[in-house]
């Protein structure tokens, strides 16, 4: 497992933190990386592209020539396509670009990402976000201090921080999220990041793939030898009766079938 230092906000290391594996240190995929960011990027476009057709442009519409006699191309409207102005045909309407995204893949994206920023040695953990104030400029020192002078810092954090989230948000190119709505897009968006130590523990639970232990069958108690086992009790042995069963569906033989009786003769008269 990996390990990495913890440090506070005065960034001297207080201890150290082991880091998952199949989380951390996982085989980095491009075409999973390529794939998230695509969805991440489709799912923000606005999808407000409109044309109008032919019912919607201005114009009269009725028609300029009778049909037939005047040598011209017939004609119904002004608003048609055909003419300047006119209306535009399969044009662009409003629609959402967004797509469903297999959970597998989103979270084998994000274990490329996370693996790519430990690799880089651009992650570090942070033994809290406690901060005394909310002022912007004590927070630019702390981060200075953490080796924050990259331009593009996300900060990972657990739950709630009011002093964070205030002093964070007047930043440029500092973004607060939290582990549950970290996603591969925001890690590669950014050049460094910063993880508190109780999200580092979250997002090592969470992504780690880990085999489940089958639960074992309870062992019998041990037998004392010089206790001797009750003798088991015999069932009753069942008497086999002499006339099988007959058999469901069965037909009756021919012999056994009784013969329906016949009907008197008639008197000769």
């Amino acid at each position: 497992m990996p390990v990495v230092d913890v440090k506070n906000l005065e960034g001297k290391t207080v201890g150290q933190m082991e880091l998952a594996n199949d989380v951390f240190s996982a085989e980095v995929n491009a075409h999973l990386l390529h794939e998230a960011v695509r969805h991440h990027l489709a799912a923000h476009r606005a999808g407000t592209h409109k044309t109008k057709d032919k019912s919607e442009v201005s114009g009269s519409g009725r028609k300029l020539w009778k049909q037939k006699g005047t040598g011209r191309a017939r004609i119904g409207s002004i608003r048609s396509p055909l003419w300047r102005h006119g209306g535009t045909v399969h044009g662009p309407v409003p629609r959402s670009y967004e797509y469903a995204l297999p959970r597998k893949m989103a979270l084998g994206a994000l274990r490329s990402a996370l693996s790519t920023k430990l690799a880089q040695e651009k992650l570090t953990v942070v033994d809290g976000w406690a901060l005394g104030s909310h002022k912007t400029k004590s927070f630019r020192e702390s981060l200075s201090k953490l080796d924050g002078g990259d331009s593009r810092i996300l900060l990972v954090e657990n739950g709630a921080n009011v002093n964070l989230e205030r002093a964070s948000r007047n930043l440029s190119g500092i973004t607060l999220v939290r582990p549950e709505n970290l996603v591969a897009f925001d890690l590669l968006r950014h050049e460094r990041l910063m993880l508190s130590r109780e999200a580092a523990a979250r997002l090592n639970r969470a992504l780690s793939a880990e085999p489940q232990q089958e639960a074992s069958a309870p062992s019998e108690p041990p037998v004392d030898p010089g206790k001797e086992l009750p003798a088991a009790k015999a069932k009753p042995a069942v008497k086999a009766s002499s006339k099988a069963a007959p058999k469901r569906g069965a037909k009756p033989s021919a012999a056994k079938a009784k013969k329906p009786a016949s009907k008197p003769k008639g008197k000769k008269d």
